[in-house]
């Protein structure tokens, strides 16, 4: 990490915030405002406190670290290069003659370097706290939102192993801290480290984990790898660093860890689970108290100088669109395999990864593209996707500006394929936990419609009026496409659908295409951005989208009982103000123009970005 940090100052790439700040919400909140900006930089809190305990730590807080594309390159290497490579393994054959043979050996001898080095000493251990020593508030961790549950580790790097020690795996997850020696597990019900759980209690024995943080930055990037089960994450690290990962044997458990790791923290699983969270996550919303797993935590062990690393999550842009970015790009060879028709895809970082993804495929016979959907829905990390969106070879470049325009020219009601099955754990929109509606759109050819009829907003909200109960706003966008999208603002008191009269809406069949109803009191219908954020949110294909026509009407508001919805809805992450207004008169918000206008763009303070 320090070499990391010398790195960042000799490519302009980071900010010493030397002035003291609170790990609960100051930190965070500075991050969180950072990387959104066009010039984001990493920072490194220097005088990291915790007013509440009386603490000032001595270890330094590091934030941001890949929250730019030029982070990203520098720290993982050029993403498009190690994807041909792991593109000519998928195609591999053998070579028809020996200059052919010399072309390949490179890449082969990459191959060595996969299995990991064990070392006896590393510099994760140069200091160790065992038994009655071991004190979680000795670490700078970080308390995100004012809502969450307690302060949590957000860059942990979790090493489990099965039981025979065959199967090694390292996954990313938060962990809640409960007390000095206590931290909440996160494992989701579909997370490669249940299944290990699993083994373990089925056995009857304590399931030893260690968490590993800092290091090599590309430790943290692994862990956040797609790999299938039973392929260790970091052999990913030894294919690209072209040099075997040196593994250091924790202390109090059998576990091994990445020699040079700036903390680990060694432990084992106990047998009850314990209620965890709330914690405002990467869907920009907070997840609710459920209960998971507890490790009781046997050692920790550091570098004499560690930097602590953690990221910040919530409504994007934010870390994790920049940490998806090689995802994306290095794992394009291994969806091909599965979906031979793919040329390229695209996760807009506000659709949250896992509800929107945009497809580029060879359309060559007809329902290529529901072939698609269903091999999506049946591969891995893919299979979470809630709405996919195909298009065909012409399309342009999937993260551009003209991609809208194009799509609204193809769409169509009549290819749409609503379908069911696992949805992400974090999912808040789906009537049941971890399932729920599906939505593939074929927009590979161009729409035989007629264009709408156009009519001034106020003149369609008048119309609207006789269609839904609350309507308050109208407001259309893309009006030079054959699918306009129509934004409806309401004041809803029940079920939108209650009051919804299908005669009405037949009437406007040559003004109307694509209709989005939206709460009025949370959203701001001039910010697209934000607008897509929420609605494939707040979304479940098969309650909340009706097909009238050659309309469609999608209900993005808020869910409660009236609904049929007996969940929780969440809240949203909203930064507190006050600490906001500490900040900018500490002058740390300075280099912000119009800082207003900056948390109205992206949702940062409710106050500036609703219409009342």
């Amino acid at each position: 990490m320090r070499e990391i940090v010398d790195l960042l100052k000799a490519n302009n790439e980071i900010k010493i915030i030397n002035k003291p700040l609170d790990v609960n919400l100051e930190i965070p909140h500075l991050a969180y405002l950072e990387v959104k900006k066009k010039d984001s930089k990493a920072l490194l809190f220097t005088k990291p406190i915790n007013k509440e305990k009386g603490i000032e730590y001595d270890v330094p807080v590091l934030m941001n670290l890949f929250g730019s594309f030029s982070r990203v390159k520098l720290l993982i290497g050029d993403v498009e290069h190690i994807s041909k490579d792991i593109a000519f393994l998928l195609k591999l054959k053998p070579p028809k003659n020996f200059t052919e043979a010399l072309y390949m050996l490179p890449k082969l001898l990459k191959l060595r370097f996969l299995s990991p080095k064990n070392v006896k000493h590393g510099l994760s251990q140069e200091i160790v706290k065992l038994g009655d020593e071991v004190n979680l508030d000795e670490i700078p961790i970080l308390k995100t939102w004012e809502h969450d549950g307690g302060a949590f580790i957000t860059m942990g790097q979790c090493y489990t192993q099965s039981l025979d020690g065959k199967v090694k795996n390292l996954g990313m997850y938060r962990l809640q801290v409960y007390d000095r020696n206590h931290l909440g597990l996160h494992w989701q019900i579909h997370k490669d480290s249940v299944e290990i759980l699993e083994e373990y209690k089925k056995a009857g024995q304590k399931m030893p984990v260690s968490i590993a943080i800092g290091g090599d930055a590309l430790y943290t990037w692994c862990a956040t790898a797609p790999l299938p089960y039973g392929i260790f994450e970091l052999m990913l690290y030894g294919f690209i660093k072209g040099r075997k990962v040196k593994m250091l044997k924790c202390i109090t458990n059998d576990i091994s860890v990445p020699y040079d790791c700036d903390y680990v923290i060694e432990g084992f699983v106990e047998p009850e689970l314990r209620d965890e969270g709330r914690f405002g996550d990467h869907t920009g919303f907070y997840t609710p108290i459920e209960p998971y797993p507890v490790l009781k935590v046997s050692a920790i062990t550091r570098k004499k100088n560690p930097i602590y690393l953690a990221s910040v999550v919530g409504k994007p842009p934010l870390e994790d669109k920049y940490l998806g970015y090689p995802t994306e790009r290095i794992f394009l060879p291994l969806l091909q395999t599965t979906t031979p028709n793919l040329i390229d895809y695209y996760m807009p970082e506000n659709g949250v990864f896992h509800n929107l993804i945009l497809a580029k495929i060879k359309a060559r016979f007809p329902s290529a593209a529901k072939q698609s959907m269903h091999s999506f829905w049946g591969v891995g990390q893919m299979s979470f996707v809630k709405h996919a969106i195909f298009v065909g070879e012409d399309a342009p470049a999937l993260d551009s500006k003209s991609i809208a325009p194009y799509i609204l020219d193809r769409f169509s009601v009549d290819n749409c394929l609503f379908s069911e099955g696992v949805c992400d754990a974090l999912d808040h929109a789906s009537p049941s936990f971890a399932e729920g509606g599906k939505l593939g759109i074929d927009c590979t050819k161009v729409s035989m419609l007629d264009s709408v009829e156009i009519l001034l907003d106020d003149k369609l909200k008048e119309k609207l009026e006789n269609v839904f109960n609350g309507v308050s706003l109208v407001k259309q966008h893309y009006c030079e496409s054959k699918n306009p999208i129509t934004l409806l603002g309401v004041d809803k008191k029940s079920c939108i659908w209650d009051s919804f009269r299908e005669d009405e809406i037949v009437k406007l069949s040559k003004s109307l295409r694509i209709l989005v109803v939206l709460d009025v009191s949370q959203n701001d219908f001039d910010n697209l951005y934000m607008i897509l954020w929420r609605v494939v949110n707040n979304i479940d294909s098969k309650r909340d989208i009706k097909i009238i026509g050659n309309i469609i009407i999608i209900d993005a508001t808020n869910k409660n009982i009236s609904d049929g919805y007996t969940r929780e809805w969440p809240m949203e992450t909203n930064c507190n103000k006050e600490v906001l207004d500490r900040l900018e008169k500490m002058g740390l918000l300075d280099d912000i123009e119009d800082l207003r206008e900056f948390y109205r763009k992206f949702h940062i303070d409710k106050s500036y970005y609703t219409k009342t």
